[in-house]
């Protein structure tokens, strides 16, 4: 119960970093996509995370520069199938269309690398293709409503890069 505690305090006491990431990540804001903020998830408390595409997301300041408690942090959250993107304060404030176009890139490559179902072993012969194992229709969503997300956020050409 401490843990759930700790979590809540920290929602209360966010920096002023995490308050204007989480200004585009909360309510489905970022593309319809789901973020929760000052999860506990084992051991630790992470800023932001996205279950669906198992990404998390860190604002950190100047206390997290070289700290190895991170490295084990970030080795135990990817044991266990996250990934984590960390940005520094200074990356939101000053550059935050960066980031979350980031962000938003990362929620769709993850979310496309999901298989249908498990390989089927090919004739000898042929050679598999890896889109004919991955859910074609939601990869064509998602990378839609990238595009249309990126377009409505960012000066026109620019999202071209992604489609």
């Amino acid at each position: 119960m401490e843990h759930l505690k700790f979590a809540k305090h920290l929602r209360q006491r966010m920096t002023e970093s995490e308050t204007r990431l989480w200004r585009h990540l909360r309510a489905h804001r970022l593309n319809g996509e789901k973020f929760r903020r000052q999860q506990p998830i084992g051991p630790y408390v992470v800023d932001f995370v996205h279950f669906g595409a198992r990404l998390i997301v860190e604002a950190d300041g100047g206390q997290h520069n070289d700290a190895p408690g991170d490295e084990r942090r970030d080795a135990w959250l990817r044991a266990q199938g996250f990934r984590v993107l960390r940005f520094w304060n200074n990356e939101i404030m000053n550059n935050l269309e960066g980031v979350l176009v980031s962000v938003m890139a990362a929620v769709n490559e993850v979310a496309v690398e999901v298989p249908l179902s498990p390989e089927v072993p090919l004739s000898p012969g042929t050679r598999s293709a890896p889109h004919d194992r991955l859910c074609t229709a939601g990869r064509l969503r998602r990378r839609e409503a990238l595009k249309s997300w990126l377009h409505a956020h960012l000066p026109c050409g620019i999202y071209l890069i992604y489609t």
